[in-house]
């Protein structure tokens, strides 16, 4: 029997690669105890998604527990053993403003977490594939040194700069600046990751993501950034654009074309360790002032929304992530989702949610 194991399996990125790594035949365990819930309260609860998955994969197995309990993770590791073949670690936490409150409970999560499961895996299955979902935020605000030039609905990269034609690779420093903790302890996992695969001869890989969306998104004010936006949208909820003008620059990636990259990589793993920036690149990318006049056309509503002059500590003013290196070592992978497809999609499953919602209180 050929286990994986998704942490994070009822958020955005776990339940897609749940579904996916189901569908490919693997016996699916997910990790997931909803902490989203206590990070940013009810409303982004992923349980109704974890439910989902019980419900619709015959082979998916949960276990409720916390990536921090070394005995819990052990003892599930011990128990599969080298029937795990792949671990795709998606569980964090994943806000800049969260972890400033509670820069305790971030760290532990994010890097503790990240140790016990590394150290599990090198201990009960060290040929297995270990997958983390990182992010672009390692390099901090670095990205806010480019010479940005201002248009109309965004910020652009100087044409001459080599950023601006393809987006930034992963040679850019994670040294001097500014990351927020939530940046620091996503670089601490990372570093891990890295270390592990190099030290321990594991196959390790690290996935600098860029915006990950789609429509298994429990978006909320303090993280899901296409998510929240579209769910204010439909629903009429005011919305603050943070710094920038709007202008900032995101680019975004569907779960689906993320996910479909772990599976390339799981086809052919290799060992020590490989890191990728990895995200919605020149393929799709948008401002908030572009993003905003995108779910009002889709959804046909218009969004009420203000403007706070103060950006949120290391936020990047322009992000388009170059994926060439994973191209270049999995040329087979493609994009699916464009802008547009991705932000229907989250439209749509909004719109279905409140339905099933209706249901189950009628």
């Amino acid at each position: 029997m050929s286990i994986v194991i998704v942490t994070g399996s009822a958020g955005l990125v776990g339940s897609e690669a749940a579904r996916f790594f189901h569908d490919k035949g693997l016996t699916v365990i997910g990790i997931d105890n909803d902490m989203r819930s206590a990070f940013f309260g009810p409303e982004a609860s992923t349980d109704w998604n974890r439910r989902k998955l019980e419900q619709v994969l015959p082979n998916y197995r949960h276990a409720h527990l916390d990536i921090r309990d070394e005995d819990a993770v052990g003892t599930l590791f011990a128990r599969h053993g080298a029937e795990i073949e792949l671990i795709v670690h998606c569980a964090a936490q994943p806000s800049h403003d969260w972890a400033a409150k509670a820069p305790i409970t971030d760290f532990t999560v994010n890097a503790n977490g990240t140790l016990v499961l590394l150290e599990a895996t090198r201990k009960h299955c060290p040929d297995a594939t270990f997958i983390h979902l990182s992010t672009n935020k390692v390099y901090g605000d670095a990205p806010n040194r480019l010479p940005l030039v201002e248009t109309e609905t965004r910020y652009t990269v100087d044409p001459d700069h080599p950023y601006s034609q393809r987006g930034i690779d992963e040679h850019l420093s994670i040294d001097h600046c500014t990351h927020s903790l939530f940046g620091v302890s996503k670089a601490a996992a990372d570093l891990l990751v890295q270390e592990y695969g190099r030290y321990f001869d594991m196959r390790t890989y690290c996935f600098r993501g860029g915006c990950l969306t789609g429509g298994g998104h429990s978006g909320t004010e303090l993280h899901g950034f296409l998510a929240y936006l579209m769910k204010c949208t439909l629903e009429g909820n005011p919305y603050t654009v943070f710094g920038y003008k709007g202008k900032q620059v995101r680019d975004n990636i569907h779960s689906h074309d993320l996910v479909n990259a772990f599976w390339h990589v799981f086809q052919n793993p290799v060992r020590g360790s490989r890191v990728y920036n990895i995200g919605g690149g020149t393929h799709a990318n948008c401002s908030m002032l572009e993003a905003i006049d995108l779910c009002q056309e889709i959804s046909g509503n218009t969004l009420q929304w203000s403007y706070s002059d103060t950006n949120r500590v290391g936020d990047h003013m322009w992000w388009v992530s170059d994926v060439r290196a994973f191209e270049k070592d999995h040329p087979d992978w493609a994009y699916a989702y464009d802008l547009k497809r991705t932000l229907q999609d989250i439209h749509d499953s909004l719109r279905d949610r409140d339905k099933a919602d209706f249901k189950q209180s009628a």
